[in-house]
């Protein structure tokens, strides 16, 4: 059975996480991924850290499945070659500064006077125009710009979010749009333009929050672990650690204090009765909850919890992600190829009960340069000569993971 996206070819000049990811989405589902590097760093999320086996955790997370074309795009040699693979692909996503794409001769609008059938997404900090166009977006800035930073982490400190929301959010709202894009293209014959941003992705995410907002005219209390419509909803102690508790309706109180704590006399006191009132009452709610969860070990009171219907969760730490059992049963890991060795990887989360998502490796920089320069018509000993001045690069056979 083929993949979604087999026959599709995407050129990806882009860096760092939020286009990436995208990409990298697309190339689980079978699309050719080509990635445009710089010779000598690439993309420099490659050198955040050197933990996965000499290769950066984030790049071995987001490139997977692609192909590295190294070349320098000062030169004009280096440009030629990039717009000639763009000129035979479906799809061109960059994520560079404003501006610096068309710079190169690669702008939405110049492609797609010559190819209105291709897709193009630009994907920035905070979209085209307006006075945020060139400042500086990472992601922690976006998640402060967005508001994220403001209802995350405790009364007393705001936090951001341990992963990179800003960007994973950007990131998946481009992989959607070249979808639905295709799909537009596959009735029409005609391509797109489109254009995401990191700051009203993130802003899109923000939901109730902003809209509770919106309508009340207050900011929303950083809660922790809690929640500001709910109770009891939180961390409660146990006798060895701790587990979360979030009781979403009245039944589940109900169920919470007869059928998993046997204090059955809590459920019908006027304090907790409703949500309403337990939210009023939050603290003598959390209190009685604290005293009665501490009586069991963590691993009793979740099985309590689950077999009454309760909804609850350990506090997990990564290393006990790892190994999950739900993870395991479902046989939810696979090993990819990286520069340096053979790592696991989870499968994407969209299931398809026919074909199974294509993992490929990650490539080494510059690993398929000499091919896409045969590809985009040089002859070989123009491609040789191209990557003895170093206007491009291909990376050792030692450090490709497909050898």
């Amino acid at each position: 059975m083929s993949q979604p996206l087999d026959g599709v070819t995407v050129v990806a000049l882009e860096q760092a996480v939020a286009a990436p990811l995208a990409t990298r989405n697309l190339a689980d589902l079978g699309a050719r991924v080509i990635k445009v590097e710089r010779v000598g760093r690439g993309d420099f999320a490659r050198d955040y850290d050197h933990v996965v086996h000499g290769t950066g955790a984030h790049f071995v997370w987001l490139n997977r499945g692609k192909e590295s074309l190294a070349v320098d795009l000062k030169t004009d040699e280096g440009r030629r070659i990039v717009r000639r693979l763009v000129d035979r692909a479906d799809v061109f996503v960059q994520n560079l500064a404003p501006g610096a794409a068309a710079r190169l001769g690669l702008g939405s609008v110049e492609l797609r006077a010559e190819r209105p059938e291709l897709v193009v997404v630009n994907l920035s900090g905070y979209g085209a125009g307006g006075p945020y166009e060139q400042r500086k977006a990472y992601d922690m800035l976006v998640q402060a710009e967005a508001g994220l930073v403001s209802i995350t982490g405790t009364p007393a400190t705001p936090v951001k979010t341990g992963i990179p929301t800003a960007d994973i959010a950007a990131g998946m709202y481009c992989a959607q749009s070249v979808l639905a894009a295709l799909l537009r293209r596959a009735r029409t014959g005609e391509g797109a333009t489109v254009e995401v941003s990191m700051l009203e992705a993130t802003v899109e995410w923000m939901g109730y929050p902003l809209y509770t907002s919106m309508h009340t005219g207050e900011q929303p209390t950083r809660m922790g672990l809690s929640h500001g419509a709910i109770a009891p909803y939180d961390a409660y102690p146990t006798r060895d650690g701790q587990i979360l508790i979030g009781v979403q309706n009245d039944a589940g109180w109900r169920a919470l204090v007869t059928g998993v704590l046997g204090v059955p006399e809590l459920a019908d006191d006027p304090r907790f009765v409703t949500n309403v009132d337990r939210v009023r009452h939050r603290a003598e709610c959390d209190a009685l909850v604290a005293a009665e969860t501490a009586r069991w070990s963590t691993a009793e009171l979740d099985a309590r919890l689950a077999a009454a219907g309760v909804p609850a969760a350990e506090v997990r730490e990564l290393s006990e992600v790892l190994t999950h059992p739900q993870l395991r049963e479902r046989d939810r890991w696979r090993t990819i190829g990286t520069e340096h060795a053979r790592v696991p990887a989870l499968l994407p989360p969209a299931t398809f009960a026919d074909v199974e998502a294509r993992m490929s490796d990650v490539p080494a920089l510059g690993q398929h340069t000499r091919a896409l320069l045969l590809e985009a018509g040089l002859t070989e000993a123009a491609a040789d000569e191209m990557l003895t001045r170093a206007v491009a690069a291909q990376a050792p056979a030692s450090d490709r993971s497909d050898e």
